[in-house]
């Protein structure tokens, strides 16, 4: 079984959704659909349908949490990590075309939402770049070929 891994910020976020649709939308979601149910024919209820679907997706993102949250490991940041790059690091990489990309390395979960600000510690970008310095070069192997970057930047926001 493949470790889970999340920042501290990360797990207070998966926490705070888990809490959200459990106490907040799921009961909103539950009155709306005995309401609905209560108008009679339910195979032409358009609000009946539609916040049952919303309801079931509800309840699946609340059974995953609530297997994938007590599994979890919370990483926090270490002095030891600091001038290199390990998982929390927020990074700003150049190349030779002077693109520049700036993002954090997180958890697998944590990159949904923040999908422009966030990479998973397991995409081939990060694995490139772990234990590499401000100044280092890297290789990524893409579809389209390798591409070489530059690190131009490093810091742990969480600290």
């Amino acid at each position: 079984m493949k470790t889970k891994i999340v920042t501290r910020g990360g797990y207070q976020k998966l926490k705070a959704e888990h809490d959200y649709l459990w106490t907040k939308q799921r009961p909103e979601i539950t009155k709306i659909v005995t309401w609905a149910a209560s108008l009679g024919d339910r195979s032409e209820n358009a609000d009946y349908q539609y916040n049952k679907r919303l309801l079931r997706q509800i309840d699946r993102r609340v059974r995953f949490l609530r297997q994938y949250l007590p599994d979890v490991v919370v990483v926090d940041y270490s002095e030891q990590q600091e001038g290199k790059i390990f998982f929390g690091a927020s990074v700003v990489i150049e190349n030779a075309a002077e693109e520049i990309r700036a993002f954090r390395i997180v958890g697998p979960e944590e990159i949904y939402g923040d999908a422009k600000r966030c990479i998973s510690i397991d995409s081939p970008m990060a694995r490139a770049l772990l234990k590499k310095e401000v100044g280092d070069d890297v290789t990524v192997p893409t579809p389209n070929g390798d591409k070489r970057w530059s690190v131009t930047s490093i810091e742990y926001v969480d600290k």
